[in-house]
């Protein structure tokens, strides 16, 4: 059985003040609700805060980002090392990384080393744009990019590893996928491309959540596949409500 598990993804939101508000309701919120490993990430300037405010909870914490060098001369990057001070999660590949920052499968896999290599927990998303969906090239490009984003993990820590499979084209933009249409892009593509290089056993074992649009009133549709682990969550996760409601769905 793989425990369920929700992250809140607060991309470029929140000051430090902010953060204490949002997280000291989180944690009431959340208080209750077992079953579900449940994180937050802040942006990089709230971490040490929320770090600290996280001590006695168990929400877990983690950065949305790090560089795959361990130290050096890359302004305005944030090293794994440094990452791994406070959190025990980092996000690799967002799509938005991909589109704004050039982020290439190679790069994504670079980084996705290093946090193995600094023992922290990586959550990779992986998904198609709107036009390689209407294409019909969503097999091609979530296999190309889960098979290469995975490429020299070791097996022992493929199995800590989680998918986030993000339709590119539900981002942010209302328009969220059915739970049907992702689970069959985990069963049939994601878990597969697992296969390939650790097997069906760790294929299985891997938690994949969906993310895109998802909110309070839509969650349970995607918690109810079989082959969806939970979510990675945007907008939602900066609302305590819609957030607790993600989470609680997940355990159904």
């Amino acid at each position: 059985m793989r425990t369920p598990f929700v992250a809140g993804n607060w991309k470029m939101n929140k000051t430090i003040a902010e953060t204490r508000e949002l997280v000291a309701a989180m944690k009431t919120g959340l208080s209750g609700v077992g079953g579900v490993e449940k994180v937050i990430c802040p942006p990089f300037m709230a971490l040490a805060e929320a770090s600290e405010l996280l001590k006695d909870s168990e929400i877990g914490l983690g950065a949305q980002n790090l560089h795959w060098e361990e130290k050096g001369a890359f302004t305005g990057e944030v090293a794994p090392g440094m990452v791994k001070e406070l959190c025990g999660y980092v996000i690799l590949g967002h799509s938005e990384r991909r589109a704004y920052f050039g982020e290439t499968d190679e790069i994504v896999n670079r980084k996705l080393l290093a946090a193995q290599k600094f023992d922290l927990t990586p959550i990779v998303c992986v998904g198609e744009t709107l036009e390689q969906y209407e294409s019909n090239q969503t097999r091609d490009v979530v296999m190309r990019q889960t098979g290469l984003g995975l490429k020299g993990v070791s097996a022992e820590f493929a199995s800590r590893i989680v998918v986030a499979y993000e339709p590119v084209w539900a981002i942010g933009t209302g328009k969220a996928s059915n739970g049907k249409e992702a689970n069959a892009v985990v069963k049939d593509f994601i878990r597969p491309a697992i296969a390939e290089l650790y097997g069906e056993q760790t294929a299985q074992a891997i938690r994949v959540l969906y993310g895109g649009s998802v909110t309070g009133a839509n969650a349970a549709e995607f918690f109810s596949e079989p082959d969806i682990d939970g979510a990675l969550v945007g907008g939602a996760s900066l609302k305590v409500e819609d957030f607790v409601q993600i989470v609680t769905h997940s355990k159904a």
